[in-house]
């Protein structure tokens, strides 16, 4: 059986869930059925479904806008709908404003997460969630595959005193849920109000990685273009609250990365000796185009998983970390600047959700040092969200 979409699904139902409701429908270049056709055009014609609006998440509501720059609204070019940007210049941006929801009816949620907890599309639903229920509307998701399986769950736990758009609730690093799966369990642990429906996948298998499925992949955000840099990001992503590059500027972001002072050979070979399940290091040189030592030649490892099953990348970012910092302690240093509009809390703490791995790393502990506390918070997760598994 070929995997359909909730959005997908939906057309199939000619739009029946949403005939006679004024929408406001929260979207990106992802929001796209089989035939690549977008969500925002097809409401836009739909019988009986009148798109009042679309909301535009971090990058914009066609996709071109660069990560932690404000997306902007005014009215879609295409089809002349209000855009409302939910990722603007301060805190208060990320949330719909209550003039923004009059006149609807219900918002529709149809954007490609990617799986992990830092991705910041899954924290504008929650968002979304809860301004729809304050406002008394209804809530739609259209369901998609998490592209990097259902089946896994790594990483640590979301402390209080931690939270930002970057870990707006406590789940899994790599959560293994899809995003109706989530906005299920973001309604309960949440306490909302809301009359919430969603449209699931058909299809789809909680085994199943982005390959598998023969659905398109549209890049969900600019540094995110292939299946494989998604399968990489739940830790490689935590570079970005260091000072080393994450490969943004080159072709193969979250799959290098390397700084000019690092030295390649001994990174990989350090990092080969650590052993971790399916992934295997080349020591590579590269130059940034953009961003973090831009038109500098840094020198550091590019990450081949060999297993996706076995594979652990939250693990494995850590390990990157921890490698390249015990290389030259004076020249690395963790982000200190505001990130995602906090400020005070280091990055990387952010990101883990607490500062216990950074302290960790200070003290020079590996992942391994960590992994029995993690253990732990996996399956404490594992159990938290198994009734809202909606697939297998």
């Amino acid at each position: 059986m070929r995997v359909s979409s909730g959005l997908d699904v939906l057309v199939e139902k000619r739009f029946a869930p949403l005939r006679g409701l004024a929408v406001g429908l929260v979207c990106n270049p992802t929001s796209a059925d089989r035939r690549l056709r977008h969500a925002a055009d097809m409401f836009h014609e739909a019988r009986g479904v009148r798109l009042a609006a679309l909301f535009g998440p971090e990058h914009g509501v066609r996709g071109d806008v660069q990560y932690m720059a404000a997306a902007r609204g005014g009215r879609d070019r295409k089809i002349g709908v209000p855009v409302h940007s939910l990722y603007g210049n301060d805190a208060g941006s990320l949330r719909p404003e209550d003039k923004a929801l009059r006149g609807l009816d219900a918002l529709v949620f149809d954007i490609q997460d990617i799986g992990a907890r830092y991705y910041t599309y899954q924290a504008t639903m929650l968002f979304c969630m809860e301004a729809a229920a304050r406002a008394k509307l209804g809530f739609f998701v259209l369901d998609r595959p998490n592209p990097i399986g259902g089946r896994r769950v790594e990483g640590p736990a979301l402390r209080p005193g931690f939270g930002s758009f970057c870990g707006v609730h406590d789940v899994a690093v790599r959560h293994g849920l899809t995003v109706g799966e989530l906005a299920g369990l973001y309604r309960e642990e949440r306490g909302f109000d809301l009359a919430l429906t969603v449209i699931p996948c058909r299809g789809w298998r909680r085994e199943m990685f982005q390959r598998d499925t023969g659905l398109p992949w549209i890049f969900p955000s600019p540094n995110m273009p292939t299946p494989e840099t998604a399968l990489v990001y739940p830790g490689m992503c935590l570079l970005e609250g260091t000072n080393l590059s994450e490969g943004r500027g080159t072709t193969r972001p979250f799959e290098l990365f390397g700084a000019p002072w690092l030295d390649a050979e001994s990174l990989s070979e350090a990092l080969s000796a650590e052993r971790l399940p399916g992934v295997r290091f080349r020591p590579v040189r590269f130059v940034p185009t953009w961003d973090k030592h831009a038109g500098k030649r840094c020198h550091g490892v590019e990450i081949f998983v060999a297993d996706r099953e076995a594979f652990r990348p939250f693990r494995t970012g850590v390990a990157c970390v921890a490698a390249a910092r015990a290389q030259d302690t004076v020249r690395f240093r963790w982000r200190t600047e505001a990130y995602e509009f906090v400020k005070g809390i280091p990055a990387f703490d952010l990101l883990c959700g607490s500062s216990r791995e950074r302290d960790a790393l200070e003290r020079g502990l590996g992942w391994r040092d960590l992994a029995a506390e993690w253990a732990r918070e996996e399956q404490a997760f594992a159990r938290r969200r198994a009734p809202h598994l909606r697939y297998d």
